[in-house]
């Protein structure tokens, strides 16, 4: 499914989707199979990401592997040692616009690039940095989670609290996932 790496050939994967549909799982399945390749590895994760921990990507059913947390994007590029060879990159919808510069720099320079984040906010609205970088990489996934009143397939992130800001870090205390008919999308 993907290629090998090859010092020459970079590019993008994007693993996106609804909240609880798999996505920091897929990515740091992708990452410990190219540590066990003996891969050079990097992973970092936004420091708005606080619901596990700050020094490790952890899934929700406690999954985990190491990483750098940044604050900007611009950091992972003074963070990245000459030898990695594959760079992983979980809530790239909480990172600032320069994040779709960032990945394309990494991919033009031969490391591969694997991000992970939700393509919708609790509205269903598109995020621009996942958008950007789904029409940018060569390899897209998209996961789905199962709908929390039906059963069906879930594609959106039904926001449970009050909160009005765009991004607020939550896990099931604040969303659950849901399918097309019983995603209830806020106005904006």
């Amino acid at each position: 499914m993907f290629p090998a790496y090859t010092p020459s050939a970079g590019w993008i994967e994007v693993i996106c989707g609804s909240m609880f549909s798999g996505k920091t799982q897929e990515l740091i399945r992708r990452l410990r199979l190219a540590m066990i390749a003996k891969q050079k590895v990097q992973v970092f994760n936004s420091s708005l990401d606080t619901r596990y921990g700050a020094s490790h990507l952890i899934s929700h059913d406690k999954v985990k592997i190491p990483c750098q947390a940044v604050k900007r994007s611009k950091e992972i590029l003074r963070l990245i040692k000459n030898d990695t060879q594959v760079v992983g990159i979980d809530e790239v919808n909480f990172f600032d616009p320069g994040i779709v510069e960032v990945c394309q720099k990494l991919a033009y320079s031969g490391k591969r690039v694997v991000v992970a984040g939700l393509d919708q906010d609790y509205r269903g609205k598109p995020f621009a940095v996942t958008a950007k970088l789904l029409a940018l990489a060569e390899y897209v996934t998209k996961n789905l989670a199962i709908c929390m009143i039906c059963g069906a397939p879930a594609n959106h992130s039904q926001r449970l609290s009050n909160s009005k800001a765009r991004i607020d870090v939550g896990a099931a205390d604040k969303y659950e996932a849901r399918c097309r008919k019983c995603f209830k999308p806020e106005k904006s």
